[in-house]
Order: structure tokens, then C-alpha cells, then sequence
């Protein structure tokens, strides 16, 4: 599962699955979900997300995590230090 985030936009997009996208529903304003070929959801794209979520902090509980991994290693370390 990967989480982008697109401050130009302002969307935030959720990856479930590296199957590409066949169909899209928007279920809420703002709010779309991306299925593949077999109707697997494979993301969630947030529109305006800073006004619908709190960004500012990712919070996993009883998380089965093997890796966790910061595509930005210095942002990820202030934060972790923080």
C-alpha cells in the first residue's frame, strides 16, 4: 500500500494494488475510487484532501508491517525525530 501525496493538487492518492485503473466511481464529492479489469480496488484518489483529512499525521495500529519505507529520507527523519 503506498500513500502520494500531490501538493499541487492538493489530492492525495491511496495505492492498494500496481494494476492499472479500468474504471473509476466517485462515491463522495472529492472522493473517487479506481478499479482494474476484475473490479479489485486497487486506490482511492482524495481530491482537496487537506480540507477533508488531517495530513499532518499517519497514525497504524496493530499494523501486520514488514518494511516501512519514507521515499523521503529527510523529511522521514525529522518527522521520526520529532
Amino acid at each position: 500500500m503506498k500513500f502520494r501525496y500531490y501538493p499541487e493538487t492538493d489530492s492525495l492518492y491511496i495505492e492498494f494494488s500496481e494494476n492499472p485503473s479500468a474504471d473509476s466511481e466517485e462515491i463522495a464529492p472529492n472522493v473517487v475510487l479506481d478499479f482494474d479489469a476484475d473490479r479489485n480496488l486497487v486506490g482511492i484518489d482524495i481530491d482537496h484532501a487537506s480540507k477533508i483529512i488531517n495530513l499532518a499525521r499517519l497514525e497504524m495500529e496493530s499494523f501486520p508491517l514488514q518494511a516501512l519505507v519514507f521515499n523521503n529520507p529527510q523529511r522521514a527523519a525529522m518527522t521520526l525525530a520529532e
